[in-house]
């Protein structure tokens, strides 16, 4: 082989190793869900909770897309004004390369693609995605615990309780100043860096902060309502349950072992977190996991197309010269 074909191979591997790499795990999970299951068997239950219900479910979660994007546009509102389209495309793009790569490696791209995009440096997008996956990881086990509150017979203080834990990063947000005086007097190395890269990722105005707080509750409130619902649907009792192998399946996503598309390990963290919950195992829970692993997948699918869609249909303008934000470090 000669040197321009080596490189013209390398180059072409760089273009489409994601592509390689989820064509690869979906064509493996397609025959390992045959060989144990049978796809008609799988997708008998798609029919019996209704494909309209199965319909609703996917714009359900294609409009959280839509909120995990908007959340995007307000933290970085001088460099992407007016172009909404280019960075709701810019979001799926990311969001497609979480779920298809492994070990989460697909968070790389999101200050690679603010930077080529719109300017915005690579600290201050690291940064902020930094405190954005905190407020994620919080609001998704916020909703994960509200299925715990509706199980209960006496619920008015695990109501209370949960509201507290819901409230906590407003809470966070005054106490930012003392906490992280104090975080700089004790801490060192990669410790203190991570503290000081979450200051830099927080809004200075407190409005700033709870729009973004509260996009986030409201993205992971219909996702895990959503996620559970069908759960429920296709028989995971009781509804507790529902709600754990909703949030189990989310949690298995930001874990480090996250395998190319949650093949095995999206399905694996909806059984777990629904048998911690009292659902009895068996292979209609594990056929139930699979089914919502594939409503997800067919969710994020159906997002990108809608943002290629938006994005020709609604070009945006000119990118912007960066000018840099007064509201966000």
């Amino acid at each position: 082989m000669t040197l321009t074909a080596k490189e013209t191979q390398k180059s072409w591997l760089r273009r489409h190793g994601v592509s390689l790499i989820a064509v690869v795990a979906i064509a493996a999970y397609t025959v390992f869900v045959q060989w144990i299951w049978g796809w008609a068997s799988v997708l008998s239950e798609w029919r019996q909770v209704g494909l309209s219900t199965v319909a609703l479910a996917l714009l359900l979660l294609v409009s959280t897309a839509l909120v995990r994007a908007w959340r995007i546009y307000d933290y970085f509102p001088a460099e992407t004004a007016g172009r909404f389209t280019a960075l709701f495309h810019l979001a799926q793009v990311h969001n497609l390369l979480n779920i298809m790569l492994p070990f989460r490696s697909g968070e790389t791209s999101f200050p690679l693609l603010m930077r080529s995009e719109f300017s915005v440096p690579l600290l201050r997008a690291s940064s902020a995605l930094l405190v954005m996956r905190l407020l994620d990881l919080h609001a998704l086990l916020a909703a994960a615990g509200l299925g715990i509150v509706l199980q209960r017979d006496a619920w008015m203080l695990p109501l209370l309780a949960w509201l507290g834990f819901l409230l906590l990063p407003i809470l966070g947000y005054f106490l930012k100043g003392p906490a992280l005086k104090f975080a700089r007097a004790r801490l060192s190395g990669k410790a203190l860096a991570l503290v000081e890269g979450v200051e830099a990722g927080l809004p200075i105005r407190f409005a700033d902060f709870l729009r973004a707080w509260a996009m986030t509750v409201v993205n992971w409130a219909t996702k895990v309502l959503v996620f559970a619902w069908v759960l429920s649907l296709m028989g995971v009792q009781p509804l507790m349950a529902a709600f754990g192998g909703a949030s189990g399946g989310e949690l298995s996503s930001v874990l480090p072992f996250h395998a190319p598309a949650g093949v095995g390990t999206y399905p694996a963290g909806i059984v777990a977190g629904a048998a911690a919950f009292g659902a009895a195992t068996s292979n209609d829970l594990a056929r139930a996991a699979v089914n919502l692993h594939l409503i997800v997948i067919i969710s994020a699918l159906t997002s990108t197309v809608l943002s290629l869609v938006l994005s020709h249909a609604f070009p945006s303008r000119a990118r912007p010269m960066n000018t840099g934000s007064p509201d966000v470090l």
